[in-house]
């Protein structure tokens, strides 16, 4: 088991899944202390965990316990205003084991938390997968008259993954599912069980947009 160690955390109103770009505009006094002392290292990072109750702004929210380490890729202190531009990035998933005291601002005990073994998940359920991401892409074109990208533009190429539990969070990045439903396929513990939870919310997704089509 990995060992746990304190990270500085973000809650958001979103759920960020590895490998996505994380723009943010920082100007609550807590999370400028944040900023700044992760400035300070190295490989300036924090935690970001999905909100389930209440907001960011002022405290008081309800956190859940699965997340994401996003990378500071770029930081512009905006002198004088109290505020910081930041691109970030995602990468791999931690779990908090703990919540410590927010002081100033929201920290944790997390640990990485890679896949777990399961059943493999085998190259013709990833292409069945995909294929019913196309035909749901497909029928929101048909009915709104656009012509689509080409499938590597709109999935992102699947030879880019290293291995299929990469590849599904990939293609729930590109799926229009929500804050809940893409913090399903995070938390999923195993690649088969990540699969399942994607394959619900596409199913999910597909009929909200028919009974939209249909009225």
């Amino acid at each position: 088991m990995a060992t746990a160690l304190p990270m500085a955390m973000f809650p958001l109103q979103s759920t960020l899944l590895p490998d996505e770009d994380l723009p943010m505009q920082i100007f609550e006094p807590r999370y400028t202390a944040l900023i700044r002392d992760c400035m300070r290292d190295d490989d300036p990072r924090f935690g970001v965990v999905l909100i389930s109750h209440g907001r960011e702004v002022g405290g008081g929210d309800v956190r859940c316990d699965v997340g994401t380490v996003a990378r500071i890729t770029d930081c512009v202190d905006l002198a004088g205003s109290g505020r910081f531009v930041l691109r970030c990035r995602t990468g791999e998933r931690i779990r908090v084991c703990d919540w410590l005291p927010d002081d100033p601002y929201p920290r944790a005990m997390v640990q990485a938390w890679p896949d777990e073994p399961g059943e493999p998940v085998t190259a013709g359920q990833l292409a069945e997968l995909e294929d019913r991401v196309m035909a749901l892409f497909e029928r929101i074109a048909a009915a709104r008259d656009f012509s689509l990208p080409e499938r590597d533009v709109l999935l992102g190429n699947a030879a880019d993954a290293v291995d299929p539990g990469a590849r599904l969070y990939a293609l729930a990045a590109r799926v229009p599912i929500g804050a809940a439903d893409r913090y399903s396929v995070l938390a999923a513990p195993s690649a088969a069980e990540r699969l399942a939870a994607l394959s619900e919310a596409v199913d999910s997704v597909a009929a909200v947009i028919e009974f939209q089509l249909s009225e």
